[in-house]
């Protein structure tokens, strides 16, 4: 089944934890790959910086189960800095994650919601403070 979900990975000098994310591994439950997203990016520069904070990667299908698990086995230089936002096709918005003793948990955001739904691996995040449909 096709679902779209986007991830977004922010980490202070985490490049050499999330280099191997940014390359195909056959042992990973998901074939996409992280892509890197430089300060350059937003100095309008060409080339790459030296630090990285931000990772992204979009799914199109339920292969991201292990997702969550497997950023909070990785070894992160400054685990107070790790901030996972998903956005899965059907939330008004992204989602934030935080690693709290070691798990990433999600961090409740003002005038959201999040209800089970099946097609989705994460719920359906709503924003409550947005005009009904």
């Amino acid at each position: 089944m096709s679902r779209y979900a986007d991830v977004i990975v922010l980490a202070r000098r985490a490049e050499e934890v999330m280099e191997p994310l940014t390359r195909p591994d056959e042992g990973r439950e998901w074939y996409q790959c992280f892509t890197r997203v430089d300060d350059h990016v937003f100095a309008g520069e060409g080339g790459r910086s030296e630090e990285c904070y931000a990772w992204v990667i979009q799914f199109i299908r339920h292969n991201w189960t292990r997702l969550l698990a497997h950023l909070e086995s990785l070894p992160w230089p400054y685990p107070w800095s790790v901030q996972v936002m998903i956005r899965d096709e059907d939330d008004d918005c992204f989602g934030l994650w935080m690693l709290y003793d070691g798990k990433l948990v999600e961090v409740p955001l003002p005038h959201t919601r999040r209800d089970p739904f099946p097609a989705s691996l994460s719920g359906v995040l709503s924003r409550t403070d947005g005009p009904r449909d």
